[in-house]
């Protein structure tokens, strides 16, 4: 029914994912000492096929010899419509305690996580792992965001989604060759104004898209993250596609490059100033309540319980990354 409390996914910062190739080793201690929140070693786009076996073993080798700290250590698995994805998931969740989360490329039906929920079931139960690998999935097809609402409720060991722009736009045929940004074509024209002028104003073709993903992943508990902006030489261009996001209410973006983690940390992390305002709606909340009051007000304007709500939510947000008791 639809009071029904949906259980929210498995606790996690997840303001910036940090994508690292599976066949380069050498970035490995690097992206270990950095501050992103979460990191994928990656088997499937950035590794080459004749690569694809030396990439599983660096990992193999990295989850056990690696110090990572307490980061969320994900691998993103090649697709299921390869051969490479069975060995991918066998040999490093047989082998890797270290390893949190199996982020899924490509998925379009439900039955795609059903398939590898079944799989890592087996393992998990085969080699008595005490602690259950979580999944992301890749929302980065048209099939996959016609059935994203299905998608979100297709396992209990998914915790996010993630929108991928690049393939998303291949997917869809979207007129664009940048990953991530905007599109001088994409946008609206005012109206005339007193002296037959007009102005145009860009708009973000992604939107609805995201908005879509957004909700699928809000209305059954998962993280919301935002792909990859391709342009690592625009720090500019990534914190506006990061805000963006994060006014919908995304929980974090990906980092293809190490300059993009900061900047992501930055943008999804609460401010000073909203944390200190989340704390008095709180407080005279308590303080109505306390006096009987029905009413609760904050600085002349009135606080409902949608505000309630919101504050509880970004304190929540603000302890789990130490800004707030």
């Amino acid at each position: 029914m639809s009071f029904t409390i949906i259980q929210q996914a498995h606790p996690r910062l997840h303001r910036s994912e940090l994508a690292v190739p599976g066949s380069n080793p050498g970035l490995f201690e690097k992206a270990a000492r950095s501050a992103a929140d979460v990191i994928f070693l990656d088997l499937e786009d950035a590794v080459a096929p004749d690569d694809k076996a030396q990439a599983r073993k660096n990992i193999i080798e990295a989850l056990h010899d690696v110090d990572w700290g307490s980061k969320t250590m994900m691998i993103r698995i090649n697709g299921l419509d390869t051969h490479y994805m069975y060995r991918d998931v066998v040999d490093i969740v047989e082998t890797c305690p270290r390893l949190d989360m199996i982020l899924i490329p490509k998925v379009g039906v439900p039955q795609d996580v059903y398939a590898l929920d079944m799989l890592v079931t087996q393992i998990e139960n085969a080699t008595g792992r005490t602690r259950r690998i979580g999944f992301e999935v890749l929302i980065e097809t048209a099939l996959g965001m016609a059935n994203v609402e299905a998608i979100a409720q297709s396992s209990p060991r998914l915790e996010a989604m993630s929108f991928g722009v690049a393939d998303y736009a291949a997917s869809t045929r979207a007129r664009t060759t940048v990953i991530g940004g905007v599109h001088k074509d994409s946008g609206v024209l005012t109206d005339k104004d007193a002296n037959g002028e007009r102005q145009y104003f860009w708009t973000d073709p992604w939107h609805a898209a995201q908005t879509r993903m957004l909700v699928a992943c809000r209305a059954y508990g998962l993280r919301p993250v935002d792909g990859p902006f391709g342009d690592f030489n625009d720090p500019d261009g990534f914190v506006a596609a990061a805000q963006r996001v994060a006014v919908l209410g995304y929980e974090g973006k990906w980092a293809i490059h190490p300059s993009q983690i900061e900047l992501a940390n930055q943008v999804f992390t609460p401010t000073e100033a909203e944390v200190t305002k989340a704390r008095r709606i709180m407080e005279a909340m308590e303080q109505a309540a306390r006096e009987g009051r029905g009413a609760v007000s904050l600085d002349g304007r009135l606080i409902d319980i949608a505000s309630i709500r919101m504050a509880e939510g970004l304190l929540s947000k603000a302890r789990q990354m130490g800004l707030a008791s």
